[in-house]
């Protein structure tokens, strides 16, 4: 097992893991960090872990020391100047129409790199726009390509259900979603009603799957012939959350709803599942 401190370089970032090196660290900590050979403040999310040598990289560089005042500040003014940063080079892919957008600019803590994050539909050939920008900001320019999801994360905004965005809020890294989740749960398969602002399936569809899967297993499956208090009859319809069953009853034209507890002792286990 090796001790090491998370740390993330966004609010709502993925953790990154580090040496201690024997000094102790406090949540939400300020700390300077090396990062590919550039220097980064980040914040700590975890200030102690065990993990195994094996979930963890071959190489773990340490914390070189927490962040100073002068540090925090200057980190504060890199903050700003890549805003304004942002906006120029907006104006650099507009005067060569390119079909790209930048979404956000970000300057290592000792300003020698500059790094642009930007979307588009396919590969760009950017040779010449990196040239412009750095012939303006007088430093190293990396341009860095990311999905509409990530997009997402990084500018926020409002969901579907009246909340901040989930990723950009609090989840630190997103989760595999499917439409399979969204069958489980019976919700509508209509794009426009699953989907985030980003255009991809809401994340949340994941939240409540695990307990979707398992009621599931248990419930009987839609058609399904079953024996209930009243007789035989097929299931017609599922509240998996709430566990109740509606049946069709032989001879009856509408469906009768009735709680798992009170169903299941009149069906055979070899029958649950038809």
């Amino acid at each position: 097992m090796v001790e090491v401190v998370g740390v993330r370089y966004k609010e709502t970032g993925h953790i990154y893991y580090f040496q201690s090196d024997n000094l102790t660290y406090d949540y939400n900590d300020k700390v300077v960090v090396e990062s590919q050979k550039n220097l980064h403040i980040a914040t700590v999310a975890i200030p102690k872990a065990e993990l195994d040598s094996e979930k963890l990289p071959d190489q773990i560089s340490p914390i070189l020391h927490k962040a100073t005042e002068v540090e925090i500040e200057k980190s504060k003014k890199n903050r700003i100047d890549a805003k304004k940063a942002l906006i120029v080079a907006k104006e650099k892919v507009k005067k060569r129409q390119l079909e790209m957008k930048f979404v956000q600019a970000e300057y290592t803590l000792d300003r020698s790199k500059l790094i642009f994050s930007f979307t588009a539909d396919g590969r760009i050939d950017f040779r010449e726009l990196v040239k412009d920008l750095a012939a303006v900001f007088r430093t190293r320019i990396e341009l860095q390509q990311i999905g509409v999801r990530d997009e997402a994360k990084l500018v926020g905004g409002i969901g579907p259900c009246g909340r901040p965005l989930c990723c950009a809020s609090f989840l630190g890294d997103f989760v595999p979603v499917s439409i399979k989740m969204a069958k489980n749960q019976s919700l509508s398969l209509n794009p426009t009603k699953i989907s985030g602002i980003c255009g991809r399936l809401m994340c949340c569809l994941q939240y409540e799957n695990e307990e979707y899967e398992l009621v599931k297993q248990t419930l009987p499956d839609l058609g399904t012939t079953v024996d209930t208090p009243d007789g035989k009859g097929k299931v017609v319809g599922l509240n998996l959350l709430s566990r109740l069953v509606n049946v069709r009853l032989t001879g009856r034209e509408n469906p009768v709803e009735y709680e798992w507890d009170e169903l299941k002792n009149f069906i055979q286990v070899g029958e649950i599942n038809g």
